[in-house]
């Protein structure tokens, strides 16, 4: 299946990089976020990619264009620096598709722009890449297969510290619960879709405000529920959090890890 990145945004939130570089550019650990969705995917078996680029996306492309697989994996260097010896890949099979969607667009819309590369596949994912997780990306599609739905979005716990408010009219609380302890859910920013997808769009509109309403009222929305791992890097407070997991052992997004 193709993945569909999303790879466009201000990252407003992110000001202590997003003057110099593009939000899925910011590094966790030794390598950009994007690199960390990428393996995620690739470890699944999907590794032909669509990069939906916007902000700075020529940044994403030099990335790629100057990859160097020594740099970031082990390897051997034979006598006289004549010879290198990869000890591991990482994008050897990766098929990457850069496609410009403009400065301003919206997900809708950049999901619309990239519609003729994922033509020929009944089904195919998607991804906000600004978030990691370790969820089985198996599991989220098999949930779209055995239903007739459109749209599968994993649904996560918000891993925040806010509080939950119930109140009546008059102001006076009834309910109030830290986030964590309540039911409540949030969209995790990772999908599976079916080609039918593009059939709930109109011009302009955002992914969630627009089509996915239309599919949950025709029925054919569902959600994939995950309670393990799952962070969004909206911050640098989160970034830093991220880079600490990682400096602390093996991360539990590094779902390829457990295969080596």
């Amino acid at each position: 299946m193709k993945v569909v990145l999303f790879c466009g945004g201000l990252g407003m939130r992110m000001r202590e990089f997003s003057e110099v570089l593009p939000k899925p550019m910011v590094p966790i650990g030794s390598r950009p976020i994007l690199w960390h969705i990428m393996k995620y995917y690739a470890h699944y078996g999907h590794t032909d990619f669509v990069l939906c680029l916007g902000h700075q996306g020529d940044l994403i492309k030099k990335y790629f264009l100057e990859y160097n697989e020594c740099v970031s994996n082990d390897f051997v260097l034979s006598p006289g620096g004549k010879g290198i010896e990869l000890l591991h890949s990482d994008i050897q099979d990766w098929r990457i598709t850069f496609v410009d969607t403009g400065l301003t667009s919206n997900i809708g819309e950049r999901l619309k722009m990239v519609q003729k590369f994922v033509t020929g596949e009944e089904m195919f994912l998607a991804n906000y890449s600004d978030g990691l997780c370790n969820v089985d990306l198996r599991s989220v599609v098999d949930t779209l297969r055995r239903t007739d739905g459109v749209a599968c979005f994993v649904s996560v716990r918000p891993n925040a510290t806010f509080h939950l408010v119930e109140a009546d009219r008059d102001g006076r609380v009834r309910q109030l619960d830290h986030i964590r302890s309540t039911d409540a859910r949030i969209n995790g920013g990772f999908f599976a879709f079916r080609k039918d997808i593009f059939e709930y769009f109109e011009d302009g509109e955002e992914l969630v405000e627009g089509p996915f309403r239309r599919l949950m009222a025709a029925g054919k929305l569902v959600t994939y529920q995950h309670d393990g791992f799952w962070a969004c890097m909206d911050t640098f407070k989160e970034k830093q959090d991220l880079d600490d997991i990682i400096a602390h052992g093996r991360p539990p997004w590094a779902v390829w890890n457990d295969a080596q």
